[in-house]
């Protein structure tokens, strides 16, 4: 495996950690050991851990990708200036330990379980929202000059057996006749001579919007941007109290307490449990597991067949998320353990390398140079939530995208911003009620968890 550089000044990283049972992640840990954060350079400068008490205009907890979406939105559009308060390092969580896929898509659900759920005027609005959140996403990258490797190409959403592809072509049909979005089928052949030698494929979906990006490189553009327009950013300052009294916020940090009237919550999977009781358990962390080859030979490359660098997704529900870098690395990710302390398993990165063989057989046994895992924020609907806390005035957050927060964290973050700020947001369910919690089956959700994933591996490899 390849050795990074650790952080400056920084405790070692605990790979064990778990949101559902640790008190605490920080402060002063080192980043966990991505491929990300070993390719991408110094990040630029930050302000420093809070160091007295101190007032704010707004205070955003967490700066990965919607904690910074939104401190720069909110000078951007509202000529707001915030303090944003981190508890490790920039972008320490979810947002430097993703796959780097950006899909037109924000939580779990399918646009036809958006008109099961909600019927087609809301699925409809639902869709404008993405498309919009889209073109912001690229937007930022292309307008603020943030050099993170953007692949553009659609997304390639790959039937791993036959019996799926009845239900990728119905997708297909809806995404194009009701949506009147771009979206089209790909045949096995068609699928290995132009975009990937996927052995296990069966055909594939194909949508107009996806772009790869380099995780880390994305965050650290989003920081300088963040801090050109006036935010602060504190590292290694987890907010380990928080009071609200006589109309403000009171958030404790090691270094001295921040005062606030206004509060935006953007830790995804990674606030601990004690961060707010309004907040607890409203997610269900879920761990996923990427690793990165060494180098690809010309031979292994043509093996591959690799001919684009846009993500690629297959359709397990416990599925893989796969790409080739722009260094001729393959990337590839998947649902994992359960819990913090069997995230070292070796059986997990086992199960891992068997998906990528099956995929490509030519890179059986082929050595990494990174591994790594992390956690995702899972709703328990499968839909994320952008919203304000009805009992707690001035607090709001966005939380639960269910793995696809790459691309849409850019736009919760704005419309956090527009909450803040006290302008209105669309009309639609992801805005209008807070995130679920299971009530009374808290305690036996990883039991549950267990449960599935076992159904869940049945049916995804089941011919």
């Amino acid at each position: 495996m390849q050795a990074i550089e650790k952080r400056a000044g920084a405790q070692p990283y605990d790979p064990f950690y778990d949101p559902i049972t640790s008190r605490s992640l920080g402060p002063r840990s080192d980043y966990a050991p991505t491929y990300w954060i070993g390719t991408a350079g110094e990040p630029p400068a930050d302000d420093g851990p809070v160091t007295r008490d101190m007032d704010a205009d707004v205070v955003v907890i967490g700066s990965g990708y919607t904690g910074l979406s939104c401190a720069l939105h909110l000078a951007k559009m509202h000529g707001i200036k915030a303090t944003v308060l981190e508890a490790n390092g920039v972008a320490y969580g979810c947002s430097t330990r993703n796959g780097g896929q950006a899909q037109v898509s924000s939580g779990r659900l399918k646009r036809s379980q958006w008109i099961e759920r909600w019927g087609l005027d809301t699925a409809k609005g639902l869709h404008a929202e993405v498309c919009e959140g889209f073109a912001l996403f690229r937007g930022l990258i292309r307008d603020h000059a943030i050099d993170c490797d953007p692949q553009d190409g659609g997304h390639y959403y790959i039937a791993h057996k036959a019996s799926v592809m009845p239900a990728l072509q119905k997708e297909a049909a809806l995404l194009r006749e009701t949506f009147g979005y771009d979206a089209r089928m790909i045949s096995r052949d068609e699928l290995h001579r132009t975009v990937v030698r996927d052995m296990e494929a069966h055909g594939a979906m194909w949508e107009v919007d996806g772009v790869g990006i380099h995780a880390a490189k994305l965050a650290f553009g989003y920081l300088r941007v963040a801090r050109e327009l006036g935010a602060k950013v504190h590292v290694d300052s987890p907010v380990q109290g928080w009071e609200y009294r006589g109309g403000v916020h009171h958030l404790r940090t090691p270094g001295g307490t921040v005062r606030a009237k206004r509060v935006a919550v953007a830790t995804a999977a990674y606030a601990p449990r004690g961060l707010h009781p309004r907040l607890r358990d409203r997610l269900m962390p879920i761990m996923s597991n990427s690793i990165v080859t060494r180098v690809l030979t010309p031979g292994e490359l043509e093996a591959v067949g690799i001919r684009k660098l846009s993500p690629l997704t297959d359709t397990r529900t416990l599925r893989h998320y796969y790409r080739l870098l722009p260094d001729n690395r393959l990337q590839i990710g998947s649902r994992a353990a359960i819990t913090g302390r069997d995230a070292a398993n070796p059986a997990h990165l086992e199960a891992l390398k068997q998906g990528m063989a099956r995929k490509f057989p030519a890179l059986r046994g082929i050595e990494l140079d990174y591994s790594w895992w992390g956690w995702v924020d899972v709703s328990h609907d499968m839909m994320p939530r952008i919203t304000g806390l009805a009992d707690l005035p001035g607090a709001f957050y966005a939380l639960g995208y269910g793995g696809n927060g790459v691309m849409y964290s850019a736009m919760a973050g704005r419309r956090m911003a527009q909450l803040v700020a006290g302008e209105a947001v669309p009309r639609l369910p992801i805005f209008n009620d807070e995130l679920p919690h299971e009530g009374w089956r808290t305690p036996f959700r990883r039991l549950g968890q267990w449960g599935l994933y076992k159904l869940y591996h049945f049916r995804d490899e089941r011919k």
